[in-house]
């Protein structure tokens, strides 16, 4: 097993997997809060979630990438869907990326697909290698849509781009066209069951050719749609050739294929210069339909790109799908009391990107006059996690975090306010809430207490969420639910029942009060602390009345947690929460001029970390002892817990010091390794969600390796949790535990390698969970990075000789690279505006530094020796 933080030998590629081998991997394109396409390895597209809803099983019928091969002597004419045949095998529980719809495998049935795929990626690149020997061109594409870290706009866009490049590798010319087809899905509902080309809320669609800017399009609309329906919007499909010519409405794939075959060599692109919307350059090419499709149909629509080839030459054609569909709505069942008085309303709360741009063709020209750039600054950051010195899983795992953030589990209003649920509804779900839509609405804290990623990638919109909870969430009596009620002018959730637990959760409390400080370290500012400060000392103060009215340090009574049930007596998961929110209380205290109290919370930590030490030590690690009267029900006592440190995993990346003994923290995540860490769950007796089974290797919540399991043991105690899995193994790696760190993060990676999960879905209550994103830890630990916007300090471990990091503050990214004695500091983008860079050796100790005030800008380098 090669160790996570490793040195790379060499700068490895990514992984080649075989679309047989990797039947489960589905990427999704699409940018922050606009919805998806998910591209997968047979070279297919699935999984449109366009229309502001999660729906794993969203279908768009006729939408598919084909290529017509041909020769004039000896003759030859190929022509080929551009995907493998299906590949079936065992189903996975609670997984459906590996569904192939039914119109997919008919028109594969039909139609000839190729005879295999390879796909490859690094997040957000994929590559697809199409492969068929009895075809004289070889055909590649790459996908992406552009992802820039700290730029949320150039992150947010309504596209997928697909780039194919065509090699002919006969010894004689060839010609053909590539095309492209797209179903016009404007007014459908992303729900209901597509058959073909008839679907609810179809009917009135037009599909119009546009030609500007060396560009062919497909403009789909439906302008018998009222402006503020649900389905609204707009719809592109083009390419990037004048002479394209395009099918602009059919209803049937034969009639694309036909389309195709009837394409002779010589075209008069000329034609259309001044005819911007013609749609066939061909004389002798079909008349298309015309006018709005009968109601409950909608047309769909193909492109084709034509090209001559000479020996050993090759093409590039791009292709770009883009969308807008600005209503969003709660489309999404809220927790707490239902308001009947509300009747059929679905408040509109719009999307930031549909703000952005007038309508999908606005998207389209963006793209088409930026595609350069885009796709520079978008490779620039796959290549800072690529090109140096992390192992390529790990590169990749990192780089597929962001995946989650652009997934339909998060979205962003119009007024620009971020927001997210705990996932998508699926598989995971369907039991009690159904496989559509967003799961367990919004905001959740204590679920979002575990995120890292975007908080590193995009601060701007985690601070938004830090905003909401203090501006909307917050109760009078300073308490925080830990679920909003959208939109945010509604009654929020206080005095009331909630659910998932049913009061406001407690350690999503105690997780506001260590985000705020994440967030003023990751540059939020002074007066955005002065600002929020009042409410975090509400807060703070509501918790001590509540919980140590005593001013013990140790929290008592019953506490609502991320389990979804009432912890009980004294636990050092809530506990170690508790101890860190209290340092982190004191270091915002002594920034705001507050020395006094200050001091005060610095005497309850110590007070505290002593008693939950003495308190709960077994000797191994650490347990939960119940007050006289307490219910077990739900509880753990004796049990391992996986989470039961969490606090210092929070503290560590903080700097906020130990919160417990040193040598109890190392035991206590030796001890979890030990007893929770299972390999082979075929004999397993799983009586709650299967997140892992067969031969998998996952890391049990809880378990009782001493006997005196409750009859009630915590909710979810036997459930794998992806979330917790990253967060103990970068816990672990940060106490430089990297073999037991090593053995959490090999069993993740390998559950979700494709083959029967997929690396860009962790599920657990819902797809796309987001506790996943407490993945982004481990490459802060393994690159020893730590930012501080306070201090304008920057500490990143010394890299290997010869090799570098990706490093990633508030304000800007790039690359600490070491050759020999020189470390150089390079920004790729945004700057870094530091007071200090410290370099640390592989003891812990100074390794170097540069301590005067320097602004790297994008482009430059700052070196320093050591």
């Amino acid at each position: 097993m090669t160790p996570c933080n490793a040195a790379r030998p060499d700068a490895a590629a990514p992984r080649r997997i075989e679309h047989a081998d990797g039947r489960h991997i589905a990427m999704p394109l699409g940018g922050i809060g606009t919805g998806n396409v998910a591209l997968c390895a047979d070279g297919a597209l699935r999984q449109w979630q366009l229309h502001n809803i999660g729906n794993h099983k969203g279908d768009l019928p006729g939408s598919f990438f084909a290529l017509r091969a041909t020769r004039i002597e000896p003759p030859l004419d190929e022509v080929r869907v551009l995907a493998a045949p299906p590949v079936d095998g065992p189903g996975t529980p609670l997984v459906t990326d590996d569904h192939v719809p039914g119109w997919q495998r008919d028109l594969l049935a039909r139609e000839r697909g190729v005879e295999g795929t390879t796909f490859e990626s690094t997040y957000p690149f994929a590559r697809i290698d199409y492969r068929d020997a009895s075809l004289p061109v070889r055909v590649s594409l790459e996908a992406f849509t552009p992802l820039v870290p700290l730029d949320v706009a150039r992150s947010s866009l309504p596209a997928a781009l697909f780039t194919f490049t065509l090699t002919n590798i006969d010894d004689l010319p060839i010609h053909g066209q590539l095309g492209a087809t797209l179903q016009n899905a404007v007014g459908h509902d992303g729900v209901s069951p597509i058959t073909g080309t008839a679907g609810p809320g179809y009917g009135g669609n037009t599909n119009r050719v546009r030609r500007h800017g060396g560009w062919t399009a497909v403009v789909m609309e439906n302008a018998g749609l009222p402006a503020a329906h649900p389905g609204a919007g707009q719809m592109v499909l083009c390419a990037d050739s004048a002479a394209a010519g395009a099918l602009p409405q059919w209803s049937e794939p034969e009639e694309f294929f036909a389309y195709l075959r009837g394409r002779a060599p010589a075209v008069d692109a000329a034609r259309s210069r001044h005819v911007p919307y013609l749609a066939d350059t061909m004389v002798s090419g079909p008349n298309p339909a015309e006018g709005p499709s009968p109601a409950g149909r909608t047309w769909n629509a193909g492109l084709a790109v034509p090209f001559r080839l000479a020996p050993g030459e090759r093409v590039q054609i791009r292709y770009v799908m883009t969308w807008w569909f600005p209503n969003r709505y709660v489309n999404f069942t809220q927790f707490g009391p239902q308001h009947t008085e509300w009747g059929p309303t679905r408040f509109w709360l719009g999307n930031a990107y549909a703000t952005a741009f007038p309508d999908a063709v606005a998207v389209a020209e963006h793209l088409g006059a930026n595609w350069a750039d885009l796709e520079a600054d978008s490779r620039a950051w796959t290549d800072t996690l690529t090109s140096g010195s992390l192992t390529a899983d790990t590169a990749e795992r990192m780089a597929a975090q962001a995946a989650i953030i652009r997934s339909p589990s998060c979205f962003q209003t119009a007024d620009g306010a971020f927001f997210g649920f705990e996932g998508v509804q699926g598989a995971s779900t369907v039991m009690w809430a159904g496989d559509v839509g967003g799961s367990c609405p919004l905001n959740c804290t204590h679920v979002w207490n575990y995120e890292q990623a975007l908080a590193r990638l995009f601060p701007s919109l985690e601070r938004s969420m830090r905003e909401t909870e203090f501006d909307v969430m917050q109760a009078p009596e300073g308490y925080i639910p830990h679920r909003v009620i959208s939109p945010t002018y509604l009654p929020q959730l206080w005095d009331v029942l909630i659910g998932g637990p049913e009061e406001p959760a407690l350690d999503g409390m105690l997780g506001t009060v260590l985000k705020t400080y994440r967030e003023v370290r990751q540059g939020a500012g002074e007066d955005w602390l002065q600002r929020y400060w009042p409410n975090v000392r509400r807060l703070l103060d509501h918790i001590r009345a509540k919980w140590d009215p005593d001013g013990t340090g140790v929290l008592r009574g019953i506490q609502p947690s991320t389990h979804d049930i009432d912890l009980c007596g004294v636990n050092s998961f809530m506990g170690t929460l508790w101890l860190a929110a209290l340092r982190a209380a004191e270091e915002m205290a002594r920034l705001t001029g507050e020395p006094d109290f200050a001091a005060e919370l610095r005497g309850l930590f110590e007070r505290g970390s002593a008693a939950y030490d003495e308190l709960l030590w077994n000797g191994e690690y650490y347990t939960q002892v119940l007050e006289p009267g307490e219910s077990r029900e739900f509880q753990w006592e004796s049990g391992c817990l996986a989470d039961q440190v969490i606090g210092q995993w929070w503290a560590h990346q903080l700097d906020l010091g130990y919160l417990l003994p040193r040598e109890h923290v190392l035991s206590a995540l030796r001890a979890v390794v030990r007893h929770n860490l299972r390999t082979g769950f075929k004999d397993f007796d799983h009586v709650f969600r299967v997140f892992a089974d067969e031969d998998d290797t996952g890391l049990l919540m809880c378990t009782w390796p001493e006997g005196g399991r409750p009859a009630v043991p915590t909710r979810y105690a036997d459930e794998v949790w992806t979330g917790i899995e990253y967060q103990v193994a970068a816990h672990c790696l940060y106490e430089g535990l990297q073999e037991e760190g090593d053995a959490i993060l090999s069993g993740l990676w390998a559950r979700y390698d494709g083959s029967r999960r997929n690396p860009y879905n962790k599920i657990e209550c819902g797809d796309h969970y987001v506790r996943a994103l407490a993945g982004w830890s481990v490459l802060d630990v393994i690159t020893g990075q730590s930012w501080d916007a306070t201090t304008g300090t920057l500490r990143v471990a010394l890299p290997p000789d010869g090799g570098s990091w990706p490093v990633v503050t508030g304000t800007g990214w790039g690359t600490l690279r070491r050759s020999g004695v020189a470390v150089t500091l390079e920004c790729a983008s945004g700057r870094f505006d530091l007071n200090r860079l410290a370099l640390v050796g592989p003891d812990g100790e100074s390794a170097g530094e540069h301590a005067q005030p320097v602004v790297v800008a994008r482009g430059e380098e700052l070196t320093v020796e050591v």
